[in-house]
């Protein structure tokens, strides 16, 4: 036994996927709240995943973000050097 809780384990394996799979598991994770058909316990269960599934999906769009400005930054005062 590891220690953790059910949720603890389903957050960790949330955050292992990529941007992409995230997404794809939460699509399809809307689409079955949507179907309806679920049971009361199978719903929550589905809408736990799906929130941490979107929780995962907004940290890897953070990254990239933060990423993608921090190479403009760069980007612009490597050209400023060059105008002294």
């Amino acid at each position: 036994m590891t220690g953790k809780t059910e949720t603890e384990q389903t957050a960790a394996t949330a955050e292992a996927l990529g941007y992409e799979q995230a997404r794809d598991e939460l699509i399809e994770v809307v689409r079955r709240l949507e179907a309806g058909g679920t049971t009361l316990e199978e719903s929550l269960a589905l809408w736990e995943r799906g929130e941490e599934l979107a929780k995962v999906c907004r940290r890897r769009l953070e990254g990239a973000r933060a990423r993608l400005d921090a190479a403009l930054a760069e980007e612009g005062g490597a050209e400023g050097d060059g105008e002294d």
